[in-house]
């Protein structure tokens, strides 16, 4: 029997069509997704303008929520990390049974939201686990287990939106575990639900898809009617030292990469933004500086700086304030439109895929 969708996973459109085939009334999708999204209720029990029929029959069609929320974290800055677990296989009368009683879902992922005075940012996963497996990153230990779909995208942010306290989310980074461009089937139509003003409504402009750079994905993108923002996960200055900390970097040369971001500038107009992790020792030396502020000058580009979050078991240390800010002049005398972003969540592990690691069990 196929699983059931999301309630997340439905449009307007999808929603009518569902309809039509269970002869259902056809405005009730539209009444459902006024519950979910401008309600913020995804009970069909609560949803009171339909009838006890519709409510039962919807309840026996469509998963209401697919998410268990295993853990969550509140730093001292404000940062609040949610991880979830989904369930393998279909859930079904509005619930989510557990794969094994007592016993949390094996496909687990992180959200995190991030506050700031004039917004409130959620940093979603696009995968369970990661395929790239950058060595200094806790998502891709173990590997890959599989995509999230689009409901489940789309969930980590209404969830991430329901916390108290948090309201209404303004940007979403696909900054979390996974490479959203080996997932676009589902990433794309989980921005267009996120814009959507029957949706999340949040402005396409305001959402930052972050990949470690797949050309040819790359060039797909082109074609997204949505104007999205592209972030590249570039952390290192040449071929030679990328390729120590980023296996995928064996098949695309930097110089690949920022051709198919040449294209995007040209077919977009919007600017990239380069991001770089510094490790300590390791791609934060004065060389790295400005053989990075080459690369910048050679796309239309922004950089920003991050300084690396510990993770156990993990060989890389954080780099020294000192180190940062020499890092950062360098690139500033250079004319390279650089900034330091501010570590948020490092008191809860807020770095993604840490807390997921760190409750499976480091290495020794």
């Amino acid at each position: 029997m196929a699983e059931n969708p999301s309630v997340f996973d439905l449009t307007p459109e999808s929603f009518a069509e569902l309809c039509r085939r269970e002869d259902l009334p056809p405005f009730l999708g539209k009444q459902v997704l006024e519950w979910t999204y401008a309600k913020r209720v995804i009970d069909p029990a609560l949803m009171t303008n339909l009838s006890a029929r519709n409510r039962e029959r919807l309840a026996s069609l469509v998963d209401f929520g697919q998410g268990v929320t295993l853990a969550e974290q509140v730093a001292t800055d404000g940062t609040r990390k949610l991880l979830l677990g989904w369930p393998e296989g279909a859930a079904h009368a509005g619930t989510t049974p557990l794969p094994i009683a007592g016993q949390p879902p094996s496909r687990q992922t992180e959200c995190v939201m991030i506050p700031n005075p004039d917004r409130r940012t959620a940093c979603v996963s696009s995968q369970v686990g990661c395929p790239v497996g950058c060595a200094f990153c806790a998502s891709g230990i173990g590997g890959l287990e599989g995509n999230l779909t689009t409901g489940r995208i789309v969930e980590q942010v209404w969830r991430l939106s329901g916390l108290p306290g948090v309201g209404r989310i303004s940007n979403v980074v696909f900054m979390g575990m996974g490479e959203p461009l080996a997932n676009l089937g589902h990433v794309l139509p989980a921005i267009r639900t996120m814009h959507a003003d029957w949706g999340l409504g949040i402005s396409a402009r305001k959402i930052t898809i972050s990949t470690v750079g797949l050309p040819a994905a790359i060039r797909k993108l082109h074609e997204f009617e949505l104007p999205v923002t592209l972030a590249l996960s570039l952390h290192a200055p040449n071929d030679e030292l990328r390729r120590k900390i980023i296996p995928w970097a064996e098949y695309a040369t930097i110089a690949e990469i920022l051709e198919s971001c040449d294209e995007w500038f040209r077919k977009t107009g919007r600017e990239i933004t380069l991001e770089y992790i510094l490790l300590g020792g390791f791609n934060d030396r004065p060389e790295h500086a400005k053989e990075l502020a080459a690369v910048a000058r050679r796309l239309r580009s922004n950089v920003n700086l991050i300084r690396y979050n510990e993770v156990k078991g993990v060989p890389f240390s954080r780099p020294s304030t000192d180190d940062v800010l020499e890092f950062q002049k360098i690139l500033r005398e250079r004319n390279v439109n650089v900034h330091i972003r501010a570590s948020r969540g490092r008191d809860i592990a807020a770095a993604c895929g840490q807390l997921r690691h760190e409750r499976r069990g480091a290495p020794a």
